[in-house]
């Protein structure tokens, strides 16, 4: 069933489920190891369960055995999972005529699934369709073997053993997939760093610019390992998500060890990185994480909350280039920034929310809104947009800008810009055309592009 059937492993699965809901279960799921594993897999199926209905199956398998069936073949599913998750499973796929799994007692893997089915179908008595080493002791017994999702070098070692008969494979995901599982793309919303250099002239100064761009680095690895983090406690969510489904781990095209890897490898890269800096740098860093993760376990579930985090995380952002750098923090920077990205947090729920209402769905899985929020979620979203381009132009006729630019008139040619931009994007996530996130929106929008030149033009000409 795991990584042939289907390509994922429900243990692991399961066991994301349960933690992410009860982290304290760690010390449970320490016990029933030392019980065995077959006891392990039947606690850790008894309290969690994913969905297999969403579960990312590997069709031209099931086609394949579709056929086998029509021909009049007996088909089993044997495996090593806990019996009641493999009856779900089973039951979903509705092709089997009977199930052989764990029992709480008994671990069916390798030896002790050859023995099985020997004793119930005698040597060379059946086939047996693998993934993986463990399933090589069970081949040596079988008439022929189906060879799913496995390396070249297995495939010989089946055939060292048994005829293979089948083998069926996927293209091994390339640098591309995994670079899609840590979000490289979404590094772009950590140049906010790089903002306090901006507005305070010294993105020329070098001392202040490797400042920034070591803060930069230590903010996009650890924010692509808590990416992946999320994404491991969230399969199920994605799974029923238009988009998200196809995400690597939820399209099961990375593997969940594979996952907790690259996170662990992402986070470890980035605290190296942070030590370089000031220790107010760290700690900006720590709360970041800290508030992260707690979004990804459960404030992400909260209405309006959810957002609020999402709009703090990005303000926080800010606060971290401020304190990498030592430049004198701004209020009034801060509070346009906190505005501006509860209106496109706001943004990110309201096309969610018309997506769930054009598929007739009444709420969004593993969110706490419903399709009847669709029009105050609008309303907040686009007034604190107008308000983060009204403490704009009350930035702009302020001492501070007049000591900083020679020409701080021109900076009032910023808003109507900014005015125009936040519009256009509401209009557009209003006709539903709108991507989920609207920072990736803005990196592929030409008009974004135009309006950001026009904006940095506007800052150089008014600093002369």
């Amino acid at each position: 069933m795991d990584g042939t059937l289907i390509r994922t492993d429900l243990l692991w699965e399961s066991l994301m489920q349960l933690l992410k809901r009860s982290p304290w279960r760690i010390f449970c799921v320490i016990l029933w190891i030392l019980k065995g594993r077959a006891y392990f897999k039947q606690q850790v199926a008894a309290c969690a369960k994913p969905d297999v209905t969403v579960l990312p199956y590997h069709l031209p398998f099931i086609d394949f055995l579709k056929k086998e069936r029509e021909a009049g073949r007996k088909l089993l599913l044997v495996t090593a999972a806990d019996r009641e998750i493999a009856g779900l499973v089973a039951q979903h796929v509705g092709i089997f005529d009977e199930v052989i799994a764990s029992d709480g007692t008994h671990n069916l893997k390798g030896g002790n699934k050859a023995g099985r089915l020997t004793e119930r179908f005698g040597v060379r008595g059946f086939d047996y369709a693998g993934n993986s080493t463990v399933d090589l002791p069970v081949w040596k017994e079988s008439s022929a073997a189906i060879v799913v999702n496995a390396d070249e070098q297995l495939v010989t070692r089946a055939r060292a053993v048994t005829e293979v008969a089948q083998v069926f494979n996927d293209p091994k995901p390339g640098l591309m997939v995994y670079l899609k599982a840590l979000r490289v793309h979404q590094w772009v919303k950590n140049l906010i760093i790089f903002i306090p250099l901006i507005t305070s002239h010294k993105l020329t100064d070098m001392s202040y610019l490797m400042a920034a761009v070591i803060a930069f680095l230590a903010f996009s690895f650890c924010a692509s390992g808590i990416y992946v983090l999320n994404d491991l406690g969230d399969l199920d969510a994605d799974r029923h998500h238009h988009s998200k489904q196809k995400r690597p781990f939820a399209a099961g095209l990375l593997s969940i060890p594979c996952g907790l890897f690259l996170a662990g490898m992402a986070l470890a890269a980035g605290l190296a990185v942070a030590v370089a800096l000031p220790w107010k740098f760290i700690v900006v860093l720590a709360v970041y994480l800290v508030l992260t993760t707690s979004y990804s376990a459960r404030l992400k579930q909260l209405p309006l909350v959810d957002v609020f985090i999402l709009a703090g995380l990005y303000t926080i952002r800010l606060v971290a280039g401020h304190a990498a750098t030592g430049i004198v923090y701004s209020s009034w920077l801060l509070a346009f920034s906190m505005f501006i990205f509860l209106s496109l947090a706001l943004v990110k729920r309201y096309t969610e929310l018309i997506t769930l209402r054009s598929n007739n769905q009444q709420n969004t899985k593993g969110r706490g809104y419903v399709t009847g929020d669709l029009e105050l979620v609008a309303m907040l979203g686009v007034s604190t947009g107008c308000l983060s381009i009204m403490v704009m132009t009350l930035y702009v006729s302020s001492v501070e800008v007049r000591a900083l630019y020679k020409q701080p008139a021109l900076l009032m040619l910023i808003c109507p810009l900014l005015l125009y931009w936040i519009s256009r994007v509401w209009l557009i996530a209003h006709r539903g055309a709108m991507q989920d996130d609207p920072i990736v929106f803005a990196i592929k929008d030409r008009v974004s592009h135009l309006i950001g030149l026009l904006t940095l033009g506007i800052i150089m000409v008014a600093s002369r």
